[in-house]
């Protein structure tokens, strides 16, 4: 059995309803996406723009000194191009405040200030606006902590968070997203020549097919048998998922009343 996460077609108009439903209940006016330039935004902000209308979709770039030049135009040829509106905004400004209090060179931080900056941002322009935050994380992202608690990982709703990368990647063939944003190295710009993989130390595509080992219940030596991957790389994803689990959930809280929020309160 391969371990390969497949994409169905049917799952955009899935999403589409999601996002419908989502926006209808909310009471909003519309959808505010995040638009980092890249490929992950500029899926989320089509199936927004597909689902609700582009008169009901906004997106927002906002770029630091050390974001690619290159990313802001391809957030704004993209928006243009889905006929959305469209906005830039940047952090430097809101980073050098956090850095005033206790300047920093590790880049774990430092990222972490600008994700959280960006997020703050991103909230009170959809408040501004009258409308929920898309988010723009993926199920790879999410399931290895690959995101800023309250920071990127902060949204109302998160459209394409139960698809793999190499999924989101097929649906944006499907959706017709531009081959230049398909064919971009995935990155949170957060400093210069930042690279997902890199930081990750293994390819989306084996990340992916661990990832679905682990979903489906399977041991680590069985997914280093069934993918070829290397021992080391599937017991670091392991521990990644592990690790990481608190990101995952609200803060948790002590089960002490019949309904906990968090835990078993159904909405």
């Amino acid at each position: 059995m391969a371990l390969t996460p497949k994409f169905r077609k049917e799952l955009v108009t899935v999403i589409e309803m999601f996002l419908r439903d989502y926006l209808e209940k909310s009471g909003r006016k519309g959808i505010l996406v995040g638009m980092s330039g890249g490929l992950d935004s500029a899926v989320v902000a089509a199936l927004c723009a597909r689902a609700v209308g582009p008169e009901k979709t906004a997106g927002i770039h906002l770029p630091d000194k050390d974001s690619p030049k290159q990313d802001e135009a391809d957030a704004r040829e993209h928006a243009e191009s889905l006929g959305i509106s469209y906005i830039a905004i940047p952090i430097d400004g809101f980073v050098e405040s956090f850095l005033s209090l206790e300047d920093t060179d590790d880049r774990v931080r430092l990222g972490n200030i600008k994700a959280r900056c960006r997020m703050v941002v991103l909230y009170h322009a959809a408040h501004s606006m009258d409308h929920i935050v898309a988010g723009t994380s993926n199920k790879s992202e999410l399931l290895v902590g690959y995101f800023t608690k309250y920071g990127d990982g902060a949204s109302d709703i998160a459209p394409i968070g139960d698809l793999y990368k190499t999924q989101v990647r097929d649906l944006a063939k499907e959706i017709g997203i531009p081959d230049r944003l398909m064919e971009k190295t995935p990155s949170a710009a957060l400093y210069p020549g930042q690279s997902d993989e890199e930081e990750l130390g293994i390819s989306y595509a084996e990340l992916d097919s661990v990832l679905l080992g682990i979903e489906l219940g399977f041991s680590a030596e069985d997914i280093v048998e069934r993918t070829g991957t290397e021992s080391a790389k599937v017991q670091d994803v392991f521990e990644r998922v592990k690790k990481s689990a608190h990101k995952r959930r609200l803060g948790l809280v002590p089960k002490l009343g019949i309904s906990t929020v968090g835990l078993d309160w159904r909405e």
